[in-house]
């Protein structure tokens, strides 16, 4: 009997292991991009600061004002400083970087400097990369986030807010077989 429940005990571990590995590896792949309406996804580089940005995106999205500078980017302040790994290079069209520790960029056109990679835009080129950026204007609202629409949960009440493991879609209906997405379990959101 005691080998039987040692046995559970490790497919429970691995089970929870798996999922824990899973959302990891969802919610730290891709990065959502909202300009104007549209969204675009990003899939992250690999280096320290992509990856502190999207632990920061677990507690919700990140709406920043960007600016157009000469034509070939958008780029502003994120109001807080990310690990640089800085190294020279030629950002490309649908670059995403860091520069200054705190400042994101967003590359419609080619330029050289030392940057430290967050990103590239999946599936954007050309003019409609530069209309999506709104490449001339100022005062840009750009949203970040982990999912490809906001979710405008701001509190949980009700049979979701309850500490009883099951998850709940975004609109508060109970989901016994959840699939990827995002949902709330305990009174949080979650993304499978």
């Amino acid at each position: 009997m005691r080998q039987i429940i040692i046995l559970l005990a490790a497919i429970l571990l691995c089970s929870c292991s798996a999922e824990s590995e899973t959302k990891a590896q969802t919610t730290m792949n891709k990065i959502y991009v909202t300009i104007g309406g549209q969204t675009q996804s990003m899939t992250l580089a690999d280096t320290q600061a992509a990856q502190e940005l999207a632990a920061r995106l677990q507690n919700g999205s990140l709406t920043i004002s960007l600016n157009t500078n000469d034509d070939f980017e958008i780029w502003g302040p994120l109001g807080f400083s990310l690990t640089t790994s800085n190294r020279q290079m030629t950002a490309q069209a649908g670059d995403v970087v860091l520069y200054s520790g705190s400042n994101i960029c967003l590359f419609a056109d080619a330029n050289s400097w030392s940057y430290t990679p967050l990103g590239h835009f999946d599936s954007i080129t050309g003019n409609d990369l530069r209309t999506f950026l709104k490449i001339g204007q100022n005062n840009i609202p750009v949203t970040l986030s982990l999912t490809s629409g906001a979710t405008a949960v701001s509190k949980v009440t009700g049979a979701a807010a309850a500490d009883d493991g099951a998850c709940y879609s975004l609109n508060g209906q109970r989901v016994d077989n959840p699939t990827k997405g995002m949902y709330i379990k305990n009174g949080k959101k979650i993304i499978l």
